[in-house]
């Protein structure tokens, strides 16, 4: 039975069961991930009713948890993500709608916004305005997520839900939710081996191994990469460990473990001009040809247990412990921290028939929290830049510690109200504080703790089992993160000098979001399309204080009001089959405007950093006899690179073709990917900045050129 992604809606394989999946899969081609579940339709509401089903595939049991939801989600397999290069989170990320998460320098961190989320979050080791989850359990920390820890290689599937439907998971975020599961020794080969390489020195490795031993099972995952890099001073190597171990203790309580383990070194080229992009974009920013982020052992620790107490009820609980030390090496300083923290989730589940009406509730409490002594410190790198001050190499310029914590308590009900009509309501209370203290050289302390409410309604009515349509309210709430506070004041004197000094008060960011949409398969072609409007308050943007006018500089603060809405569309047709093959043809655009409302300074300019039309399709095709192609386009419109829309990167225009060979009735891959055909200089992201100078602005990172990539894949049990 296969099951993969679909353009934006729910990704199953055909929902019958029983004697007609049994035909279906003696008709199906002999190799085991053609684009049948990815193209020919999503889950039926029939099959939300059917998850505990024995033999039901993982991802196809999420997707039919994703019918419950009303709005915009969908479920990416690794069974097609894995037929050609995946060298970042990036690519499981493509052909999402209202998911834009381009990976600028080829590592994981990639510049993730959904609906325009984290416009103003740069590149590095955290991403705010999305709730990231790993099996489940929650892996965002006060200061955003590790990306680090996001390894593409070892994943089984991903869930996407989009802006207030990630509701039930905890996520009161403008951005909504992804939930990463990995692979357990229940889906995995006993033995794994995969290795691609290719264009700019850019190889990378997999040894695996998953196996179920009488109640228990394991998988692990080790990764080794390198990429010497496009563009100048954009080397990265990595090496992962990823690591599950599950125990079913009987039909009603299991528990499993994990694991992972990160070291990463990614070289820092900063930030290129249009002009400079157009001109040649391998070349680093001046003065940041030997800047760089050290990750020398990221760890993370995590269990979850989920319990069936009866027919009716379930109870997840979960912990993380994350440690993630870092060393950023900067132009002048270097800047060494150890950020800690600890998450916890606990979700209670039932199901019930009220006078004659199925109703569903969701309870659950979802909290991450600093943990220890979360220390920064700013030391000399370049003595020459601190010679007046007789500063040797290592001393000490600045030092500041911060602590916080998220809790999020919410529930849920959704109720057929009438047949096949669902209603939701729900609520969720968020409580933010925040503190952060210099040490030196002087002494402050800040803190704050906001406590929001945010609440959520919807509808869905599932016209016929394979067409629904749907529609919700939600409100999000997100404070900043414990490092955003400090940019106050600055330093006048001494080696600080220009260093931020000052706290300044910030409010929580908020929008009420209206969102409509429908979804469905008729004929074999599978349909979502959303329309949403969020009116934004209090927008965390990049901002002239009062403060930071008397430095001629803008800071991340409250922006006045400002207004997300866009449309999302996720088509899949099947165009022609004969004898076993087929031709599949799959969509994803997003439309997006964002916008200033009446502000004083910019009236109604539109936020830089996002386009406002992204449109990726792929045409691909399966042979029955083991072959298959594929040639993607990814367009985008030009994007504003600052805030008074006098600087714009251009508009771009990328072409992929690729070729591979699955073995049939066997795990074994080999396949060859052509990048970029035309060798499009482009900007594939952009961080925005106050203004222009003489119309152009270093905001921008550039895409790679033409490349060549191949890889083998080999499993077996």
């Amino acid at each position: 039975m296969q099951s993969s992604s679909n353009a934006g809606g729910r990704s199953v394989a055909s929902s019958a069961t029983g004697q007609g999946a049994q035909k279906r899969a003696a008709q199906t081609p002999n190799h085991d991930d053609d684009m049948e579940g990815m193209y020919h339709g999503g889950a039926r509401a029939t099959d939300a009713e059917e998850v505990q089903v024995t033999g039901m595939s993982s991802v196809r049991r999420a997707a039919a948890r994703l019918i419950s939801v009303p709005g915009g989600t969908s479920v990416v397999d690794s069974k097609m993500i894995l037929r050609q290069r995946t060298s970042t989170i990036g690519d499981w990320l493509a052909f999402q709608p209202g998911v834009y998460a381009p990976a600028a320098t080829g590592d994981n961190d990639v510049h993730l916004s959904i609906r325009g989320s984290g416009i103003q979050a740069g590149t590095g080791s955290a991403r705010v305005g999305t709730l990231v989850l790993l099996d489940d359990l929650p892996a965002t920390r006060i200061g955003g997520a590790p990306m680090e820890l996001m390894e593409p290689l070892g994943m089984q599937y991903m869930e996407i839900y989009r802006g207030g439907n990630g509701f039930d998971l905890g996520s009161t975020l403008l951005g909504g939710a992804i939930n990463m599961h990995t692979l357990t020794g229940y889906d995995a080969k006993t033995y794994q081996a995969r290795v691609e390489a290719g264009s700019f020195g850019y190889v990378k490795e997999q040894l695996s191994s998953g196996k179920v031993i009488g109640k228990s099972d394991y998988y692990i995952s080790v990764t080794n990469s390198y990429r010497g890099g496009y563009q100048k001073n954009t080397k990265i190597s990595n090496f992962g460990i990823n690591f599950n171990y599950g125990y079913r203790f009987n039909d009603a309580v299991d528990t499993r473990f994990f694991f992972r383990y990160r070291q990463s070194y990614e070289g820092q080229p900063n930030y290129l001009t249009r002009a400079q992009i157009a001109e040649n974009p391998r070349q680093a920013r001046p003065g940041y040809y030997n800047t760089y982020t050290i990750l020398p052992g990221t760890k993370y620790f995590g269990d979850r247990t989920r319990i069936r107490i009866d027919d009716k009820s379930n109870l997840l609980i979960g912990f993380t412990y994350i440690d993630a030390p870092m060393n950023h090496g900067l132009p002048t300083l270097q800047l060494p921290m150890n950020v800690i923290g600890a998450n916890g989730v606990v979700n209670y589940t039932r199901k019930d028939n009220i006078a004659g009406h199925k109703s569903n509730t969701t309870i659950g409490v979802y909290t991450t929290v600093d943990v220890g002594y979360n220390v920064y410190n700013y030391h000399v790198r370049s003595t020459s830049a601190y010679a007046a001050y007789g500063l040797p190499f290592g001393a000490l310029v600045n030092s500041w510690h911060r602590g916080g914590s998220n809790t999020i308590w919410h529930i849920s009900n959704d109720t057929e109200v009438y047949k096949n009509l669902w209603l939701t309501a729900g609520g969720a209370l968020s409580y933010m504080p925040r503190s952060t203290t210099t040490t030196y050289p002087v002494h402050s302390h800040f803190s704050v703790d906001p406590l929001y409410f945010a609440p959520r309604g919807g509808f869905r009515y599932q016209i016929t089992p394979d067409i629904r349509v749907y529609g919700n309210v939600t409100r999000s709430v997100q404070s900043a993160t414990d490092n955003d506070f400090l940019s106050g004041s600055r330093y006048q004197s001494g080696p600080a000098t220009g260093l931020t000094e000052g706290y300044q008060r910030l409010t929580p960011q908020t929008a009420t979001t209206f969102e409509i949409g429908s979804e469905g398969t008729f004929k074999g072609q599978h349909w979502s399309i959303s329309y949403y409007h969020s009116a934004v308050r209090n927008e965390l943007l990049s901002v002239m204080t009062a403060t930071s006018a008397l430095y001629n500089t803008a800071v991340l603060s409250n922006a006045s009001p400002t207004t997300h809405q866009g449309v999302e569309v996720g088509l899949s047709h099947k165009l022609y089959q004969w004898n076993g093959n087929s031709i599949y043809l799959m969509h994803a655009y997003t439309y997006q405007d964002f916008r200033y409302n009446h502000d004083p300074n910019f009236g109604h300019n539109r936020l830089p950093g996002i386009p406002e039309h992204l449109y990726q399709a792929q045409l691909h095709a399966d042979f029955n006899n083991g072959f298959y192609s594929s040639f993607d386009v990814e367009a985008a419109s030009s994007v504003y690179a600052t805030y008074d829309n006098k600087a714009k990167a251009a508009a771009y225009h990328i072409y992929n073709l690729t070729f591979g060979y699955l073995w049939p009735k066997k795990s074994r891959r080999v396949y060859f990917q052509l990048h970029n055909l035309t060798n499009k200089h482009y900007a594939s992201a952009v961080i925005p900045v106050y203004t222009a100078t003489h119309g152009d602005a270093a905001a921008e990172m550039p895409g790679d050129g033409f490349g060549v990539f191949a890889g083998i894949d080999v499993g077996f049990n």
